[in-house]
Parts: C-alpha cells; sequence; structure tokens
C-alpha cells in the first residue's frame, strides 16, 4: 500500500465524495448545497488526503492567510478510520507555513479533542469573550445566494 499524500491542489479535490460526505454524514454540515460546498471550497485553504489516488480525508481552513483561520470540515472516511490519518492530516496542516504563521486558530468539535490537543488546541481562556449566531437549518431553510 501506498503512503498518505496531502496536497492543497484544489484541482485534486473529489468534490462529489466531499459533498455527499458533508451533506449526508455530518451533523455541522447536513443537507449542505452543492453549490454552497463549491463557494466554501472556492474561498477556503484546502487539504485533501489521497491514498492509491483516491481522496480518504480533507480538512478546509477559512482564513485571512495572515492572522487569524478557522478550522472545520475535517474528516477521514469510515473505511480509511483507524490508521493515524487524521492525525497525519493534521500535522501536515500545522506544518504549513502559512497556517505556521497564523496568530489564532480556531475550531469547534463535539468528539474530537483527542486528535487537536496534541497540535496544542485548548478550550479557550476566555469564553465569555466568544460569541455565535449559529443557524443550523440554514441550508434547509433558504435558497443558495447567486453569484
Amino acid at each position: 500500500m501506498s503512503a498518505l499524500r496531502i496536497s492543497t491542489d484544489k484541482s485534486e479535490l473529489d468534490v462529489d465524495m466531499i459533498h455527499a460526505f458533508l451533506r449526508d454524514q455530518t451533523p455541522w454540515a447536513r443537507g449542505i448545497p452543492r453549490d454552497t460546498l463549491e463557494r466554501a471550497l472556492a474561498g477556503s485553504r484546502c487539504y485533501g488526503a489521497y491514498l492509491d489516488g483516491r481522496q480518504v480525508a480533507f480538512a478546509r481552513l477559512v482564513t485571512d492567510e495572515a492572522t487569524f483561520a478557522y478550522l472545520c470540515d475535517v474528516f477521514v472516511l469510515p473505511d480509511y478510520r483507524g490508521r493515524g490519518f487524521s492525525r497525519a492530516l493534521m500535522r501536515h496542516v500545522f506544518d504549513d507555513p502559512v497556517v505556521a504563521a497564523l496568530r489564532r486558530i480556531v475550531l469547534v468539535t463535539t468528539s474530537a479533542h483527542g486528535v487537536y490537543a496534541p497540535l496544542g488546541f485548548t478550550a479557550p481562556e476566555h469564553p465569555e469573550r466568544y460569541m455565535e449566531l449559529h443557524r443550523p437549518d440554514v441550508y434547509a431553510a433558504s435558497p443558495a445566494v447567486p453569484d
């Protein structure tokens, strides 16, 4: 078996697979329209992980590439879990010189604290300063935004 290869080349992304996985198998992006995902990919720093030519994992950073990033949409396909691919993907992301120079990186996770804690992630020092506007049903309730 070949080694995991990680790339930031968006032309290599299996957008069909990413869309199907996020739309059908995640609580955070359930029902996401394809055009919404395509706009998100276009405006983000994306990392695809490939094994034997097939994309098996993905991560996305919403970032200004200077000071801040939001890490999101991180996943490994179910058949490829338990092989250390998520840790390898995260090591690659955080070894990226653009990411290494950022002052603040945030994320939201319900169950993967063990993946992110070794990278230095902790609970916010001042959670009372953080606010959010969360619209969990926005994909079901809103039509796509035109270009």
